[in-house]
């Protein structure tokens, strides 16, 4: 019996690691359905579009922090090698900037989702995608066995 309690012990521990992403980045606990509850009822999407909702707000706020930090820098340098520098900066923060517009717009269509009653099926088979993995990624519309086929199917083509 003792070593029952140190094995689920042992499993909530690794639950509880897992569960520093986006999660613990905006302060949300896992969600804990109950035994009778059904999948996605509105419980469920209000925590998932809290989490959405947190991770675009956040993002614009880069965003947003970018421009301001682009502008406030603009100087003009007298030296070439300060400009290049800063221009390579420059150039390095908008890529990221362009993922990070690509990832609001993925949220902004998974938000989309979530209000027409779509949100946590799989587009592809139509199973439940699961709690767990739409809060390690919420934007996920794959179940991991359709997911991995994907996978391994731009693995044959590439």
């Amino acid at each position: 019996m003792a070593k029952k309690k140190a094995a689920t012990k042992k499993k909530a521990t690794a639950a509880q690691a897992n569960d520093s992403s986006l999660l613990g980045t905006f302060g949300f606990a896992p969600y804990e359905p109950t035994k009778k509850e059904e999948y996605m009822n509105e419980a469920q999407e209000e925590h998932f579009r809290a989490i959405l909702n947190a991770w675009k707000a956040s993002l614009m706020e880069e965003v947003d922090r970018t421009v301001h930090h682009m502008q406030d820098d603009a100087a003009h340098f007298p030296d070439p090698n300060d400009r290049a520098s800063q221009e390579s900066e420059f150039s390095l923060e908008l890529r990221t900037r362009d993922r990070e517009r690509k990832l609001i717009k993925k949220i902004t269509s998974t938000l989309d989702r979530l209000d027409a009653g779509d949100y946590g099926w799989c587009d592809s088979c139509g199973v439940e995608i699961g709690i767990r993995r739409l809060e390690a990624r919420p934007t996920a519309d794959l179940c991991v066995d359709c997911k991995t086929l994907e996978e391994i199917k731009e693995k044959q083509m590439a």
